[in-house]
């Protein structure tokens, strides 16, 4: 099996506070990953770094085989994409020019774009289902619409892995699933690494094949679905009464906080898959 990233004994302190305490995983190549955990967890901080963001404070992380700190940010940027958290494109640029801005590691300052570039820019386009918006400005989109915009971006770097920090968060539940199909395109089709952060266990549950659950920085659980989102394990570590079962659709585990007034009803027997 390779593996797209291994990380073992990663730390990282914002000032003396420790935000991640001897993170150890490794995830494999094509696979859809998927970090959960309550707010504070150290979520964001972690992909942050996997992109080269941040500089962890110890430990060591190889991307497709090789030590992070040996990428150049060019290099870097061939290897993995990174949608943040916050998508909002504010200047007028097109969609085209937009996606094409994915082309930068591979040109010079002052190169240009060829016609690879322009085919690469407009089957990405294509695949997030934003060619028809090709000559629209950008800032002039919906935000469901700018979202699709950056992952064709990130998908015309061409790259191996892609990172995303909670890139539904803001959305309708439409454009929710849009988005994570999306994800699951390219993985299937394209043959991507899927890294994605997310506080929605549903969406966690229904698209990812392995789910890390962290928790104050620390690793709680990892492995398939249904062996980390089991409600003794997400009450302690959400600290709230939950109730999961399988859902109608197939499989997988779904997950439903129960309000005060029906904690009755589960007290006396928990109801879990």
């Amino acid at each position: 099996m390779s593996f797209a990233v291994k990380v073992n004994k990663l730390n990282y302190h914002y000032s003396r506070l420790a935000v991640l305490k001897e993170l150890s995983f490794d995830i494999p190549s094509g696979n859809f990953f998927t970090i959960i955990g309550p707010n504070g967890s150290g979520k964001t901080t972690l992909i942050k770094i996997l992109a080269g963001i941040l500089k962890p404070l110890s430990g060591q992380i190889d991307i497709s085989g090789q030590n992070l700190k040996q990428y150049t940010p060019k290099n870097l940027a061939k290897k993995i994409s990174y949608v943040p958290q916050s998508v909002e494109i504010t200047f007028p640029f097109t969609v085209l020019e937009v996606v094409l801005m994915g082309r930068s590691p591979h040109h010079g300052i002052l190169a240009l774009e060829n016609q690879y570039d322009l085919d690469l820019a407009y089957k990405a386009m294509a695949f997030t289902s934003v060619e028809a918006l090709a000559h629209r400005k950008a800032d002039q989109l919906s935000g469901g619409e700018q979202q699709r915009v950056i992952i064709a971006r990130a998908i015309c770097q061409e790259p191996q892995i892609i990172l995303l920090d909670e890139p539904t968060a803001s959305l309708d539940i439409a454009h929710q699933v849009k988005i994570m199909d999306l994800m699951e395109k390219l993985k299937t089709e394209k043959k991507m690494t899927v890294i994605m952060v997310s506080h929605d266990v549903n969406l966690a549950a229904m698209y990812a094949d392995t789910i890390l659950l962290m928790n104050k920085g620390r690793i709680v659980k990892i492995g398939p679905t249904a062996k980390v989102l089991t409600y003794t394990i997400l009450e302690k570590i959400y600290g709230c009464k939950i109730l999961v079962d399988t859902t109608p659709l197939g499989g997988y585990p779904r997950i439903t906080p129960v309000p005060a007034k029906y904690q009755k009803i589960t007290d006396s027997k928990p109801l879990s898959i």
